[in-house]
């Protein structure tokens, strides 16, 4: 996801002066949201019921205005039996 230059800025002010940046954390949201739903989705197509083990990564990417935020979701595949 592309990290608006304007929301870098701000929250970059916010980290300076203390407080929290809605923007930015709407955006990692988001991108969290995104990567567990295409994991999920792939679990799905491999047959698996469940992913156990799930650990999320996030990560800055770029510079000078062109950061993009990435966020990854890792975990393993399994078939829950009842």
């Amino acid at each position: 996801m592309g990290a608006n230059i304007f929301k870098d800025l701000f929250a970059g002010i916010r980290d300076i002066v203390g407080g929290r940046s809605a923007a930015y954390e709407k955006e990692l949201r988001s991108a969290k949201e995104i990567a567990l739903s295409e994991m999920i989705e792939q679990a799905k197509t491999l047959g698996a019921n469940a992913v156990i083990g799930v650990d999320l990564d996030y990560e800055t990417i770029g510079g000078g205005g062109g950061n993009m935020l990435m966020v990854s979701a890792s975990g393993t595949a399994v078939k829950v039996e009842e």
